[in-house]
């Protein structure tokens, strides 16, 4: 049976990510939101923390991926790294998600390295900080889309494309690629590569400046003829029509989960805010008496919070069945859908609450309502979301339900 407590085990990982982001990321927060492009130096200390937690097995704020199987598994329920991972990145966005998304290698990359690798890639690709690369000038939303290609050429796979919007792609070690292996047989030939930089012909192009996460970059890279050895392919290398997209498409089962937690963390740091202005004005909030005999301000209040319990609920659900080897994709889908929305939604209206206060620099909203919207559009818009729940509840492939 699921429970969706935070186990007794985890408690001091969450006090230990708490400290970090009160500490140190929450104090830092408005310097790298001014100074975008700027390495945050401070973040170096914890990233070497969080690559021991990682390597213990316990998990961290990071991004480990998930194993669907593991030897000597015992039977019976588990709370394991992804739930671990996804109550570490809540508390570490809590203090600030841009930092987080600037910690050394614990890139989305990472995830998916450690998500669908071999035992000797895991090996191989051990301490590289790796960014994901998936994102097309003419392919947005649609990955199957993807027109960047890898052509095997003897024991090396050549690749040619851009990729935009890609998260740590100028401080990244390396970037995994998803290119087609043969564009005649459609989203089956996508595969995902490990590209280390440095390679001849890997270029960043530039570096963008954004709305939101100024403190971690987004870069745009190119690729000609960028050779890598055969070994750097993530997954088969077989081209399996009846499976499709699924192999590639797995990491997103790991990933949704952890931006859905980002969400979660920005989301509760606005409602603690706008809870401190609230009471400072006066308004009280009453969980004893209904909604609508309370001042208007506590009656939003308490609309937002059920929607950001509804939020984490069906996160720490997918995280859970991850942890227990359940196929988590309908759920990693809802968690990231309702975990998006509702984080722009809950920074927005806490502004609105907030009055002058929430739309000026003395407070963290402002930013916080920046930093929101990527929530809702990286690994997979609103939109995409809404159209796989749909899919997975109707019983319509991508064909049938576009």
């Amino acid at each position: 049976m699921i429970n969706l407590e935070v186990p007794k085990k985890a408690g001091a990982l969450v006090n230990q990510a708490y400290q970090a982001a009160a500490e140190v990321f929450r104090p830092i927060s408005r310097k790298y939101d001014r100074a975008e492009h700027t390495y945050p130096a401070e973040l170096d200390m914890f990233a070497a923390l969080l690559d021991g937690l990682n390597s213990s097995g316990e998990g961290g704020a990071g991004a480990a991926g998930v194993r669907r199987s593991e030897k000597n598994e015992k039977p019976g329920n588990r709370n394991g790294s992804n739930l671990n991972i996804v109550l570490g990145t809540i508390e570490m966005c809590w203090g600030d998600v841009g930092l987080l998304l600037s910690m050394p290698r614990q890139g989305l990359g990472n995830a998916a390295i450690g998500s669908v690798a071999t035992d000797e890639q895991l090996k191989k690709f051990s301490g590289l900080w790796a960014a994901m690369a998936i994102t097309e000038p003419d392919c947005g939303s649609d990955s199957a889309a993807i027109t960047a290609t890898a052509r095997l050429d003897g024991d090396e796979y050549v690749i040619n494309g851009e990729k935009i919007f890609v998260t740590a792609g100028e401080r990244a070690d390396a970037v995994v690629v998803w290119a087609t292996l043969d564009k005649t047989k459609g989203r089956a030939a996508i595969k995902s590569f490990v590209v280390e930089k440095g390679t001849p012909g890997f270029e960043v192009v530039r570096v963008e400046h954004k709305l939101g996460i100024r403190a971690s970059d987004t870069a745009v890279l190119r690729f000609e003829n960028v050779r890598v050895p055969k070994e750097n392919l993530l997954g088969t290398p077989e081209i399996d029509t009846a499976k499709g997209f699924a192999g590639v498409m797995q990491t997103f089962d790991n990933t949704r989960p952890l931006v859905a937690a980002m969400a979660i963390g920005v989301a509760r740091a606005a409602l603690e805010e706008t809870r401190k202005i609230l009471a400072d004005a006066g308004v009280t909030i009453d969980y004893d008496k209904p909604v609508h005999s309370q001042h208007a301000a506590a009656a939003t209040f308490l609309q937002l919070e059920a929607d950001y319990e509804a939020a984490y609920l069906l996160t720490m659900e997918s995280a859970w069945m991850a942890d227990n080897r359940k196929p988590n994709s309908l759920q990693a889908s809802m968690a990231k859908a309702k975990a998006g929305r509702s984080v722009v939604e809950i920074t927005l209206k806490c502004v609105e609450l907030a009055g002058t206060l929430g739309y000026t620099e003395e407070s963290l909203l402002e930013k916080w309502s920046r930093d929101a919207k990527i929530l809702d559009i990286f690994e997979g818009t609103q939109q995409i979301q809404q159209l796989i729940v749909a899919r997975r509840i109707l019983g319509k492939t991508s064909a049938e339900l576009k």
